[in-house]
């Protein structure tokens, strides 16, 4: 009789996590605000966050990297190198905050302290991103993509982050169960 291998049924189920992330961009995507629809909010980090929160902060970013580069070219090929790039950092900087706190302690209190964690860290990676790397990529001086930061950029990571959150925290105790067979 052939046993299961826990380590082949973990890569399998970190390929799942990836793809499901991959499919959520490209089917549930749509700007927040009106007034700045080149930002789109999509689901994708919620099975990032989930995996980085049951296998730990590690293979969050494994699966950000894998996720970042297919979906940099594929669902957000317009975005190049500096959108692979942003997205790395960002959702990297989400599941290591939002994972940590919890991962270590495994409670709910500390699934949400890491959650909100997460999505301030996100939110601050951005702004730190939007200031290096949109310069580059719009060609607009600092100056101006600064000036968009407190009215677009910090509440749109903000909301973006913590829908997130709030769904990663309430799909957390249902799926957890499915991954501990």
């Amino acid at each position: 009789m052939f046993k299961s291998n826990d380590r082949t049924k973990e890569v399998a189920r970190l390929g799942v996590m990836a793809a499901l992330s991959v499919v959520l961009a490209a089917v549930f995507h749509f700007p927040l605000f009106p007034a700045a629809s080149f930002l789109e909010y999509d689901p994708a980090d919620i099975p990032v966050l989930l995996t980085a929160c049951i296998y730990g902060p590690v293979a969050g970013v494994v699966i950000t990297a894998i996720v970042s580069i297919i979906q940099g070219l594929t669902v957000s090929a317009s975005g190049g190198v500096i959108g692979i790039l942003m997205h790395f950092i960002a959702t990297s900087c989400f599941c290591i905050a939002a994972s940590l706190p919890f991962y270590k302690r495994r409670t709910t209190k500390s699934l949400c302290f890491g959650l909100v964690l997460g999505t301030l860290a996100m939110t601050l990676a951005m702004i730190i991103c939007n200031l290096i790397f949109t310069p580059i990529y719009t060609k607009m001086p600092v100056a101006q993509i600064a000036s968009m930061i407190p009215t677009i950029f910090l509440p749109f990571n903000l909301l973006k982050a913590g829908i997130n959150a709030i769904c990663t925290f309430l799909l957390f105790r249902p799926l957890k169960k499915i991954f501990e067979d």
